[in-house]
């Protein structure tokens, strides 16, 4: 279900208004579409959201190819298997979960000569989870070394998924340590400018250790609908 214009309007406020209070300029709303139908999409991108975050790669093209009469920006936040590098090349616009040097020759690679660089972020493995995506904090760098000598890539920042916790100075610290870790990157790195991490119940608490993307999906679009996703 879309959400309404009010009910996004609210959203929007809200990351405002914790991006003054964190003081560190303004934060982006990442529309995270996954499992949503492509009408959905459509009825957000009416209400001016232009940025949509999905998880799998044949399901993101299936919607990008319905929604073709618009431009919209695409991200893949979920983890990428080595065979569909080229697809995200070619289709994407930005990568949010690069966690392992042997993705970076195949997006460049396939990269279009003629599109801008692929934006992408390191995916970091925070609380060092068994079943998670990301890299480790000591692996940043080197990644980070690598994708800078491929043109057709554009190292833009960090991504994480903290460990779900059920208390807020939990989840804190994860954020605290990941701005940390940005800061570290950005003294190599200076261009970078993007650190990507809260979600729907916590964007607020991450926005205020840094954030400034955040993911957010079901207070956009409510509950996701119980179906089996396309990978």
């Amino acid at each position: 279900m879309p959400s309404s214009p009010a009910a996004r309007q609210a959203l929007l406020e809200r990351i405002d208004a914790a991006a003054r209070g964190a003081g560190h300029g303004s934060a982006h709303l990442l529309a995270v579409s996954k499992t949503q139908p492509a009408e959905a999409v459509r009825a957000l991108a009416a209400q001016g959201q232009r940025a949509f975050g999905e998880n799998y790669v044949q399901e993101a093209l299936a919607k990008q190819r319905e929604l073709a009469d618009l431009t919209l920006e695409w991200h893949l936040i979920g983890p990428l298997q080595s065979n569909k590098c080229r697809e995200v090349a070619l289709h994407f616009d930005w990568l949010q979960s690069l966690d392992r040097a042997k993705l970076i020759a195949p997006l460049a690679q396939h990269r279009p000569a003629g599109r801008e660089p692929l934006n992408v972020l390191i995916q970091v493995n925070i609380d060092d989870e068994a079943s998670k995506s990301g890299c480790k904090p000591d692996e940043i760098a080197a990644l980070a070394a690598r994708i800078v000598t491929e043109p057709a890539l554009r190292l833009r920042g960090l991504m994480a998924i903290p460990a779900p916790a059920p208390d807020a100075e939990t989840r804190r610290a994860a954020f605290a340590h990941m701005r940390e870790l940005f800061d570290a990157l950005r003294v190599e790195h200076p261009a970078i400018d993007t650190l990507s991490m809260g979600m729907s119940d916590d964007f607020e608490l991450a926005i205020a250790e840094g954030a400034n993307l955040v993911r957010i999906g079901t207070a956009l679009f409510g509950a996701r609908p119980m179906t089996r996703a396309s990978r």
